[in-house]
């Protein structure tokens, strides 16, 4: 088994950008939590064959798969729904991102999830690496990923840990305001640390 280097950071912070350079440069195997949750939900898995008996089969799009904007939907305003779905899933994604940890043949693999502090998930990881930016360009990159109010990334954002926070939780920190050669030479430092404490262990 690898060792499991945790990567996070807010909304707009860079953190797919971060991942695939260690991927594509590194050959480094990425668990990616969002990714891991479409998995858990696809048709004929425990996750959704669940999801279809509390909600019944018109939760589904036609081609059999989970239909999520329905799903968003029905568990928008209703608190107990939203905590039925969260105490289905997340057993299930921590059991996936395991087991996909335990088949990671990279010498260190990068557990990528958004709210990795927030839900204390650092707990599985060997190290935290945050990838960080100022609040002002997460709001600037996420309106032109997005297209969405700042308003919105407002809210988004309240929801996360905090800046601070993330950075007290770190072991490794990225800054990634937009500079390639800078971003790359920091992926380079890094890479370099988490193959010694491969070779250390």
């Amino acid at each position: 088994m690898s060792i499991v280097i945790g990567l996070t950071g807010g909304i707009g912070s860079g953190k797919t950008t971060v991942a695939n350079l260690f991927a594509d440069n590194y050959g480094i195997d990425i668990i990616d939590a969002d990714i891991v949750a479409r998995e858990v939900v696809e048709p004929n898995t425990v996750g959704l064959n669940a999801i279809i008996k509390k909600f019944g089969a018109d939760i589904l799009l036609e081609d059999g798969t989970l239909n999520r904007a329905k799903l968003r939907e029905a568990i928008f305003s209703q608190p107990e729904l939203k905590q039925w779905l969260n105490e289905l899933l997340h057993p299930l994604i921590r059991e996936k991102m395991l087991h996909d940890i335990k088949l990671s043949k990279s010498p260190y693999c990068l557990l990528v999830v958004p709210l990795m502090v927030e839900n204390n998930l650092q707990t599985l990881t060997n190290r935290l690496l945050v990838v960080d930016v100022d609040e002002q360009t997460q709001i600037e990159r996420t309106q032109q990923r997005d297209n969405v109010s700042i308003e919105q990334i407002k809210n988004i954002l309240a929801s996360q840990a905090t800046r601070q926070q993330r950075l007290d939780a770190a072991d490794d920190v990225i800054t990634n305001f937009g500079d390639s050669p800078a971003l790359t030479l920091q992926i380079a430092q890094l890479h370099r640390q988490y193959l010694k404490m491969d070779h250390d262990l």
